[in-house]
């Protein structure tokens, strides 16, 4: 892992000191404090590599989602786990998210530490110091909190252990298909899981359903997955098992969001049903599958489609150029250690000499073909100027694998200068 740190001695040693006592004051002081320091990208006042957030691509994606998800009249939880940054996670529900899911109790205990008082925990809950984590978080009665349960011998481990401390935990019944990975297969399945809930009714209280569509990859299957969780929440709505109203309905990851909201407002559950959705990537973006996700739902989705921009990748790494031993071959001083590259290397888009005035497009042909730890292969043509020296500024093509690399990120503004600072805690 990367610490990249930011330091109160000046502007050539790495961004790390933030953790001494500036990332702990609130959130408009630290970016006053930060931006009043005058770092900026492109006078190599960073250390490179880094990882940078582009403030203004930060705000489109933000607005684009924001009114993507109002246009369908449902709720947004994005995944946190994208980023597990809360000066992020409170850029989102300042946008108007409903709350943040997140994927297990470690990172349920970060967000509530940082303000989040509504977590969606789209995982089963097992183990007892994970079971204790989310005890602890139940005590604050301003915290509201979700997780799944899908086979009877997890929800008897939950109802035992809520039951000795007299709390009650929420949860929603997650759905699966044959091939996937969690959730109830088939009827038999889902009357045990509802045996066991009925077992325990002070202590797991079923709020819902969720279903998570992304084990799929065939939209007629992913329509047939939709649909059968509509009739199964209308089943347990008419057999009065849900002990909330509305009820849950959950679904979506980054790339099928639009169906998913599709499907589920079709049903006109009205006011039985609150539908909540939980793309996580769109924050960021990228260049990888979800730009062709993207690109997908924008040509299948009408609302999409009349949307203006797009989601924009916001996520980028500066890498100095460090040595061009061979006429087409350039060596990056950026690896494995600082970007994803489990779904596609980084892309070079940015090309910066300094001095210049402003960094120019990397021409097209240039391409990464290589990346050990630290050090990634650049093939470029003989002709072209390149320099040892020079910055190059990548699209990634994973944020969530990106993200997991990097302690802090500063925030850019359209000018290159640093504004302020996200800190993830992964």
């Amino acid at each position: 892992m990367n610490t990249k740190a930011l330091s109160n001695e000046g502007p050539t040693t790495r961004i790390t000191a933030l953790n001494k006592g500036l990332g702990f004051l609130d959130r408009a002081l630290e970016a006053e404090e930060i931006a009043s320091r005058g770092w900026n990208l492109l006078h190599e006042d960073l250390s490179l590599p880094a990882a940078v957030l582009n403030q203004d691509k930060l705000i489109n994606n933000l607005h684009w989602m924001r009114d993507f998800i109002a246009a369908y009249g449902v709720k947004l939880a994005p995944h946190g786990k994208t980023t597990m940054a809360p000066k992020l996670f409170e850029m989102q529900l300042q946008a108007g998210a409903w709350g943040i899911t997140l994927a297990t109790a470690h990172q349920s205990l970060v967000a509530h530490a940082h303000g989040v008082r509504r977590v969606l925990m789209v995982n089963q809950l097992v183990g007892r110091e994970n079971m204790a984590i989310v005890a602890r978080l139940l005590e604050d009665p301003g915290f509201e909190f979700y997780c799944l349960v899908d086979s009877a011998a997890q929800i008897d481990q939950l109802g035992a252990f809520f039951s000795e401390r007299g709390q009650c935990l929420r949860v929603l019944l997650e759905l699966g298909v044959d091939g996937g990975r969690t959730g109830i297969r088939n009827e038999e399945q889902l009357q045990s899981a509802l045996a066991a809930l009925a077992r325990w009714p002070k202590s797991v209280a079923l709020c819902g359903i969720e279903i998570y569509e992304g084990v799929l990859d065939d939209e007629v299957a992913i329509r047939e997955f939709l649909q059968h969780a509509v009739a199964v929440t209308r089943k347990l709505i008419a057999e009065g098992r849900f002990q909330r109203a509305p009820a849950l309905l959950s679904g979506a990851g980054s790339a099928w969001y639009d169906v998913v909201a599709e499907v589920f407002t079709a049903a006109n559950f009205e006011d039985t049903v609150e539908i909540v959705l939980r793309p996580g990537c769109y924050l960021t973006h990228d260049v990888g599958a979800y730009r062709e996700a993207q690109s997908k739902i924008r040509q299948r989705n009408p609302i999409a489609r009349k949307m203006t921009a797009g989601l924009l990748p916001a996520l980028h790494i500066w890498a100095y150029v460090q040595s061009v031993p061979e006429a087409e071959k350039a060596i990056i001083g950026m690896g494995k250690r600082d970007a994803a590259f489990d779904a596609g290397l980084p892309c070079p888009a940015l090309h910066f000499r300094p001095g210049e005035a402003a960094p120019k497009p990397a021409p097209a042909h240039w391409a990464l073909t290589k990346m050990m730890d630290q050090h990634a292969y650049l093939r470029i043509a003989a002709e072209d100027d390149l320099r040892v020296g020079d910055m190059i500024g990548f699209d990634i093509a994973h944020p969530c694998l990106t993200f997991d690399k990097w302690r802090t990120i500063p925030i850019l503004n359209a000018n290159y200068q640093v504004i302020d600072i996200v800190q993830t805690f992964f």
